[in-house]
């Protein structure tokens, strides 16, 4: 099917890919890479090597072999959804401060898929007795393997589980792993989702003693993969918040094999059953909590078709240790998402940012509020309780701070807790948390709230002033002295408690004339104080 993105009204993976390259998001990698061994470990330096987040990029390897030496035909793309914000927001075809927005409104007002008869993702059918030929399963498909030298299988992770509800008829579309151990079944790992997705799915089919259909989707347009990884109310569908989120309904197809429903302009899709009536083993595999998450008992699909387009291309994203491809794509939507509930649906207008730290702990653990200056004490508490119970598994530590704390840097946010909060006074500890996935994962977890604003006015933050501070730099930069990447704070600022007489001395300083300031001292002496006598609590 020849129909381009202004036909269809959103872009499908190969426009994404151009888009791209034309933006210098790119970097095409035509050497043979090893699959199983070099291609992740790559990438991965981008993540773990000190680089910016705007100077990591995307990866397109277009010569894929695998540890028997084995080529493939399809390419394979790492990164390319969202190694950085640039690459998020090409993706959205938005602005950075739209994507909030867009996200709100995706979710209040999707939009329903079309279907279709015809679609790219039919172009190359393999069903049947096919099936059994050479690298004519799972074993053609180039999908690396994300952590050599602790995973013992390649496994999917830019791939859309679809299931359907035996009972409603209502889709499903969520993004889990999966284990390739043998060439026509495949592993996964629902994550024991509790909400009517793929995990309730299942115990629906198992009760009816059938096994569950399934397509998994490996690579789509990336409305679609966005969605795959939001929260999204199981009443509404992530296909029809895609659709909302690309501004235009998302084209599906019947699957070949199952009455499933499939983006039409998917790359490759999987169909097949997943059995019900047994469990088997699974893992290990690096996860996002930054651990190896041993062997379970999980689920496994058995195929019965593996369908494409002629041009396909893998998508494979970087997860395990964050920062990672896996924990940016969720938080550029989850910090809006929490920043409009608070705001919106409990009314706490004086927060004005939500940011989930990521380095090391993946977004969902550390939570910060950052609320504007003098917000009542009941509301800030609200604002606490409102954030660690948003969603299921986030907010085990959730700190509120003050404007001039930038969530994004871990020394302001101890800097607050250690000098703007009393933990006697301050913290609360909330019960019967989810513990979400990780080694700790047993039983019920507990969250920390942390309120680290300031109480009334504090002296100013014991920095040079800003426009001092400007000057150094001018003259740093004019030493040829290496570059400079200000750290807030950078500058020293007023937090209230600075009179006028103090700001007039601290001026007749920088002019040179402080013993002014001392002629005033001397005038000023007492013989009814102690040592340590704050003036300001003398009056007068």
């Amino acid at each position: 099917m020849n129909i381009d993105a202004e036909a269809r009204g959103y872009p499908d993976l190969h426009d994404h890919l151009a888009q791209l390259e034309a933006h210098g998001q790119v970097v095409r990698v035509d050497r043979a890479i090893d699959k199983d061994a070099e291609m992740h470990p790559l990438v991965r330096w981008q993540f773990r090597g000190g680089l910016p987040e705007q100077a990591r990029k995307a990866f397109l390897f277009t010569n894929v072999v695998d540890g028997s030496g084995h080529r493939f035909d399809v390419p394979v793309l790492v990164g390319g959804l969202a190694s950085n914000r640039e690459i998020y927001r090409l993706g959205m075809g938005c602005e950075l401060d739209e994507i909030g927005a867009r996200w709100a409104t995706a979710m209040s007002s999707p939009v329903a898929p079309i279907e279709v008869d015809d679609a790219p993702c039919h172009e190359l059918v393999v069903r049947g007795e096919a099936l059994t030929g050479p690298r004519a399963g799972l074993d053609g498909i180039p999908v690396p393997v994300s952590t050599p030298g602790w995973d013992n299988a390649p496994y999917t992770t830019t791939s859309h589980f679809i299931t359907r509800d035996p009972d409603t008829g209502i889709q499903n579309v969520g993004n889990y792993r999966g284990q390739f151990k043998a060439p026509l079944r495949l592993g996964m790992n629902p994550s024991v989702e509790l909400t009517p997705g793929i995990y309730t799915h299942w115990l629906k089919y198992r009760d009816r003693g059938e096994p569950m259909p399934c397509a998994v989707v490996l690579g789509a347009p990336p409305a679609v993969t966005f969605a795959a990884v939001q929260k999204v109310p199981p009443t509404t569908g992530e296909l029809s918040v895609a659709g909302a989120l690309a501004g235009a309904p998302i084209h599906t197809v019947r699957a070949k094999t199952v009455d499933i429903h499939v983006p039409a302009w998917s790359e490759i899709v999987v169909e097949g059953y997943i059995a019900t009536d047994a469990l088997e083993p699974e893992g290990p595999v690096g996860e996002s909590h930054g651990h190896v998450n041993l062997q379970e008992y999980n689920a496994f699909l058995e195929v019965t078709a593996i369908t494409r387009r002629r041009d396909a291309v893998l998508t494979s994203i970087i997860s395990q240790v964050t920062p990672s491809e896996s924990s940016l794509i969720k938080r550029v939507a989850y910090e809006p998402m929490f920043l409009a509930h608070l705001r919106d649906q409990l009314g706490i207008r004086s927060v004005v940012r939500v940011g989930m730290h990521e380095p090391l702990t993946n977004i969902r653990k550390v939570i910060l509020v950052q609320v504007q200056r003098g917000t009542p004490e009941t509301e800030v508490w609200r604002a606490l309780y409102g954030a660690a119970s948003f969603q299921r598994s986030s907010g085990k530590y959730v700190i509120a701070v003050d404007e001039d704390i930038d969530p994004d840097n871990a020394d302001a946010i101890l800097w607050a807790m250690s000098y703007r909060s009393n933990p006697e006074r301050d913290l609360r500890v909330l019960s019967h948390q989810d513990p979400g996935h990780g080694p700790q994962a047993q039983g019920s977890d507990a969250a920390v709230l942390v309120n680290a604003t300031l109480r009334g006015d504090y002296p100013p933050i014991s920095l040079p002033k800003r426009e001092f501070m400007e000057r150094a730099r001018d003259i740093w930069n004019e030493l040829g002295l290496p570059p400079l990447s200000p750290q807030a704070p950078w500058y020293g600022y007023s937090l209230g408690d600075w009179p006028e007489r103090l700001e007039r001395e601290a001026e007749l300083a920088t002019q040179g004339r402080y013993f002014e300031v001392g002629e005033e001292a001397a005038q000023r002496r007492r013989r009814d104080v102690e040592m340590n006598q704050p003036i300001d609590e003398l009056g007068g």
